[in-house]
């Protein structure tokens, strides 16, 4: 059975092999733009933003601000990281899209079910970020919401910690599965399906990204590491309404 850090591994090396390293280009240009202007502004902003939330701390709470202060700086560290990923992604995801196709193609000799135009596959990429966006934000300001609440926000931390790693694996993984005609909610099913796999998956994902300009260059590979673990994991799940297909033998 393949795991995320294997198909990670194998799909980094992947995407930089001849034949498929002219596809990666044009997504990490995109990402280095996004990343310079949204860590210049959040530089000149997040002393700022520290402030602010400190100083809704009541005060009976002060014997806690040993405690308090570096849990807002977690929480606010990883909406911060939230942002900019969700922005970084709305923008690549066209060129996510088509890198998914190629590396499908080379990996399992045949194309994805996919058979819209190139620029038409733009677009309703485009569109499906949209429909993530609608899905992440309401769940993300629930946990904004209460990571402004005194004592319940203790957890926030660990509730940002796993709806990250749940967000990346739906973020990464969708681009195959739309390739192949998955609609979003029974890419939904399917990923809840292999939780562990999906887990995990998005757990690695988390972690490159906060590697400073490496992550550039390696969260293409978590594109081709998505088309392994579609190939592998989910791709043989029925659709919504046939229950689960047990994985053939490998």
């Amino acid at each position: 059975m393949l795991d995320a850090f294997t198909a990670l591994s194998r799909g980094t090396r992947l995407v930089y092999t001849r034949g498929l390293r002219r596809y990666v280009f044009l997504p990490i240009l995109a990402n280095l733009l996004v990343y310079g202007s949204m860590l210049t502004y959040v530089l000149s902003h997040f002393g700022g933003w520290l402030d602010g939330w400190m100083a809704m701390v009541p005060g009976w709470l002060d014997w806690l601000s040993w405690l308090i202060w570096p849990l807002f700086v977690i929480s606010l560290v990883l909406i911060v990281f939230f942002t900019f990923t969700l922005v970084t992604h709305l923008i690549a995801a066209p060129f996510y899209g088509f890198l998914a196709e190629k590396v499908e193609i080379e990996v399992t000799g045949r194309a994805p079910l996919d058979d819209r135009s190139l620029v038409r596959a733009g677009i309703d990429a485009l569109g499906r970020e949209l429909v993530k966006l609608a899905y992440i934000l309401p769940r993300m300001a629930i946990l904004f919401v209460i990571s402004w609440i005194p004592v319940i926000n203790l957890i926030a931390p660990l509730l940002w910690g796993a709806f990250t790693a749940w967000t990346m694996a739906i973020t990464y993984l969708d681009y195959p599965m739309d390739n192949n005609k998955v609609s979003f909610a029974d890419m939904r099913r399917r990923l809840a399906a292999r939780r562990w796999s999906t887990l995990t998956y998005g757990g690695w994902v988390t972690l490159i990204t906060w590697v400073p300009l490496a992550n550039l260059f390696l969260l293409p590979g978590a594109v081709a590491a998505a088309v392994l673990m579609w190939d592998r994991h989910y791709r043989e799940l029925a659709p919504i309404g046939e229950g689960i297909v047990p994985p053939r033998s490998r």
